[in-house]
């Protein structure tokens, strides 16, 4: 194996994507838009990032719906009445306190 395969970083998977939290670091984002880490901080510092980031102290932040409607996906929410449950709904708990 090259040097610069051992580097690279693996692109995510469709799945991969529709599965990230609310929220990711830019390294997660940069993998997922398939530039270099290097590159992607660059462009951060610019203010030329593909996707509003945001700055969280020293660190970045990627709001994944952004990023997500960049690469053109879309998580699909199920029907009404199907039964099925949103993978990243939170349910309230409604217990007694």
């Amino acid at each position: 194996m090259s040097s610069a395969s051992s580097r690279a970083a693996r692109a995510l998977t469709r799945d991969e994507l529709l599965a990230l939290p609310a929220v990711v670091d830019l390294d997660t984002a940069n993998r997922a838009l398939m530039i270099g880490r290097s590159t992607g901080y660059d462009l951060a510092k610019r203010g030329a990032y593909p996707v509003r980031l945001l700055r969280l102290g020293n660190a970045y932040r990627v709001v994944t719906a952004e990023l997500l409607r960049l690469l053109a996906l879309e998580r699909q929410e199920p029907e009404e009445g199907t039964g099925e449950k949103c993978p990243w709904a939170v349910e309230s708990g409604g217990g007694d306190r």
